[in-house]
């Protein structure tokens, strides 16, 4: 999608169920090996009371909305504000949506409201982020 197709108020999401295997590569990846999330006693003993997917694997999801969806292929991230708000257990199917809330088109940037939620509707992360909007492709370019 190109900057000049944007309108505020469009919205995309993208839906996965979260696997341990999801967790377990997640950790080997970026190193995160901290045992609320992989270690099933330890995280039993948390505050959690089992394990825990990465907070930033459910941000993930938002990345995958914004590079695939909306805005979509092209689309330069540049900035993201966090908060997370409830955990995401292995076997919760997390939704990532994205809503167009501003355009400034001099920059061709669109800020958008980035929310994460499990199945059961309650919401596990909350933000905001800004992107670079890829231009229209000339015709025979």
């Amino acid at each position: 999608m190109t900057f000049e197709e944007l309108e505020v108020g469009q919205s995309a999401e993208f839906s996965k169920t979260v696997t341990e295997a999801d967790v377990v590569l997640y950790a080997g990846i970026t190193g995160d090996v901290n045992p609320v999330h992989i270690d099933h006693e330890a995280a039993r003993k948390s505050i959690f009371r089992g394990p825990v997917a990465h907070g930033m694997l459910s941000a993930g999801f938002i990345s995958t909305v914004l590079g695939t969806r909306l805005p979509g292929p092209g689309t330069v991230y540049l900035s993201q504000s966090l908060r997370f708000v409830a955990p995401v257990r292995i076997g919760d199917t997390v939704t990532a949506r994205v809503e167009v809330t501003e355009l400034r088109p001099e920059k061709r940037r669109a800020v958008l409201r980035t929310e994460c939620q499990n199945q059961d509707g309650e919401t596990v992360l909350t933000g905001e982020a800004t992107v670079l909007v890829p231009p229209a492709v000339e015709a025979g370019a």
